[in-house]
């Protein structure tokens, strides 16, 4: 009824949602070396954001920065659901007035 897979929950935003993005720590020891880690997982972009900001205002340390990462399939949807949701509040015409808005 609700195209779940079995033993999905529809209550569980983790079973329902399979996009996932990675908030990834990265530590410089030397110049050649570099090690990642990731430090949260989430489940949206702006739940992603978040994590990252609140990581790099607890970092003291010179040598570690965070970075988001996810699939090419999960960004080019995001991309994609914010270039259309610009198109349909006139936004993306306001900031590129050499496209001409059809509906006007």
């Amino acid at each position: 009824m609700f195209n779940l897979k079995k033993g999905e929950s529809m209550f569980n935003k983790k079973a329902i949602s399979k996009k996932a993005w990675l908030v990834i720590e990265k530590n410089v020891y030397t110049t050649p070396l570099e090690t990642f880690t990731v430090a949260k997982k989430a489940y949206s972009l702006d739940e992603a954001i978040e994590f990252k900001l609140a990581l790099e205002k607890l970092n003291d340390r010179d040598n570690q920065s965070y970075f988001i990462a996810t699939d090419v399939g999960t960004a080019t949807d995001t991309m994609i659901s914010v270039h259309n949701k610009s198109v349909a509040d006139g936004s993306y015409y306001k900031k590129h007035p050499e496209v001409k808005n059809p509906n006007a």
